[in-house]
């Protein structure tokens, strides 16, 4: 149930059923040069809408904005600071609490470390806050390590690759661009860059050519199989 789309009191009707919310989160970003700039928050939503068809669910607005470091540099990337990140998930925990969603899934199809550390702090700080809520945090590399890892052939695929351009293909084939050329970063280690695009130059982390919509369809239905699986723990907790 998405609630962009519900009036308040089919809100309040389905809260009869769950007290669950799947809080999509993505970014705007270069994604190589075939994929669009807001493939993270596509993949996170199809993602939270592929799950509410397996369980009783709200599926928050998503959030299209994320913090971007290794691609800041590259055509497209609108980045946010991790402090603004962290404030607002903070908001957004707390005003889901406050309308009785006490089961919260954090799910972010931008999976940047930093940007993934402020939602985890955001969520450890409103769990300390907030008696009762109960909150996960997962990325989608997290789901496709758990599930999809026999269906993925490139090693290591993190960005712009094999996953996500079958996710794409599979949600919005009209959206692909073609492809772009296998590539992984090449970042020195432990040093901060300003130049980041000398050592990542087409944007892609992984191997575009291996995907497939059938691919990202299974992908998608593995994920969300996942999702739901996670749900049932934190609704286990609550009783």
């Amino acid at each position: 149930m998405e609630i962009t789309k519900i009036t308040m009191k089919e809100f309040q009707a389905f809260k009869e059923k769950t007290r669950s919310i799947i809080v999509p989160f993505g970014s705007v970003e270069e994604h190589g040069q075939h994929l669009p700039l807001g493939t993270d928050t596509m993949h996170a939503l199809e993602i939270a809408r592929l799950t509410a068809t397996l369980r009783p669910v709200f599926v928050g607005a998503p959030v299209w904005y994320g913090l971007c470091r290794s691609t800041s540099e590259h055509p497209g990337t609108i980045t946010i600071r991790g402090t603004t990140l962290r404030s607002l998930t903070i908001d957004l925990m707390t005003g889901y609490f406050d309308q009785g969603l006490t089961n919260q899934v954090l799910l972010s199809g931008h999976a940047g470390g930093t940007h993934m550390c402020y939602l985890v702090d955001a969520a450890e700080e409103v769990v300390k806050r907030l008696p009762g809520i109960r909150c996960a945090v997962l990325s989608i590399i997290d789901l496709v390590k758990d599930s999809c890892s026999s269906i993925v052939e490139t090693p290591g695929d993190s960005h712009a690759g094999e996953v996500e351009t079958s996710i794409i293909q599979a949600v919005m084939p009209e959206l692909v661009k073609g492809t772009s050329k296998k590539e992984y970063p090449n970042f020195p280690k432990y040093l901060i860059s300003r130049q980041k695009r000398i050592y990542w130059s087409g944007g892609v982390w992984g191997d575009p050519q291996k995907a497939s919509p059938e691919k990202g369809r299974n992908i998608l239905k593995l994920e969300a199989k996942r999702v739901a699986e996670i749900l049932d723990t934190l609704e286990e907790e609550e009783v």
